[in-house]
């Protein structure tokens, strides 16, 4: 009995709709297909337990086999050890740092408010709130004036597929004066420079946003992103030091034409390929 699995329906403000990616929904398909396939090997024997993983005769998975088949490939993978209630965790920490509202994740989890889930995930708040402040910097930059010595251009060879990557890197001069050059790497070709009085490396960071923004507004690119690594210096030598990332692309929109499957894809796969970008599965 004690190996017994119990079930029952969940309370109806526990159920919960969930959102599956492309790959996720054309994974639970091939499963779908897989088990159909051992329910007729099976025949009789087969067991019609209801669920969507189960053995291969159809049983439903324990969860104590689960918990031990996990802690296996763990340690067969040479991995820390780590528990599978982990990957919820993991999951939800990666859905942060990626960008995602706290509500959202909320929602994911079923936690019963946002302040659970804050509480929870409070070791990556730092970073997420850095994050939001470096996105408010490249939305709305403050006015910081600067002088233009070398008007920003990107070299064709900086550009891969309409994106280009590079920095600007700020130094403290004589006095309170600041020079910020724009560059694809360390030691590379200036792209561009310009220099700033009096306004600490803030300013500087703030300023290489302004130029760069102005000058994308003026090329017609699209500033995508924007990434201050001031934390990556010394304590102190940020005073004098600042290093911005930018992500830019060429504004121009993509044709759809000429765009098909790839040529060789088995039937499942072209049928797959043609769903809808989401699934929505109900969850308990």
């Amino acid at each position: 009995m004690a190996y017994e699995l119990y079930g029952e329906a969940p309370k109806a403000d526990s159920v919960r709709t969930l959102s599956l990616s492309l790959e996720s929904g054309d994974n639970l398909a091939a499963f779908r297909a897989k088990q159909e396939k051992q329910r007729q090997e099976w025949g009789d024997a087969y067991v019609e337990s209801g669920r969507v993983w189960t053995h291969d005769n159809g049983e439903a998975l324990h969860p104590d086999w689960i918990s031990r088949r996990f802690s296996r490939l763990v340690e067969l993978s040479g991995l820390p050890p780590v528990r599978l209630h982990d990957l919820r965790h993991l999951a939800a920490t990666l859905s942060l740092l990626a960008g995602h509202d706290i509500k959202v994740v909320q929602e994911k989890l079923g936690h019963s408010s946002r302040q659970i889930t804050s509480d929870t995930y409070t070791s990556v708040l730092p970073e997420i709130l850095r994050a939001e402040a470096e996105s408010v910097m490249a939305v709305a930059p403050r006015d910081v004036p600067f002088q233009v010595r070398t008007p920003l251009t990107i070299p064709e060879a900086a550009w891969q597929n309409d994106i280009a990557v590079f920095f600007a890197h700020g130094a403290r001069q004589s006095g309170d004066t600041w020079a910020v050059g724009a560059q694809t790497q360390p030691a590379s070709h200036l792209l561009g420079m310009i220099t700033l009085t009096g306004r600490g490396q803030d300013g500087a960071a703030n300023a290489a946003v302004k130029w760069v923004r102005d000058h994308c507004s003026a090329s017609d690119l699209e500033l995508v992103r924007v990434e201050n690594f001031i934390d990556c210096y010394p304590e102190e030598q940020r005073a004098d030091f600042s290093l911005t990332r930018f992500t830019v692309a060429r504004s121009e929109s993509p044709t759809v034409e000429g765009w098909a499957l790839p040529t060789g894809l088995p039937p499942a796969a072209s049928r797959h390929g043609r769903r809808a970008p989401n699934r929505r599965r109900e969850a308990a």
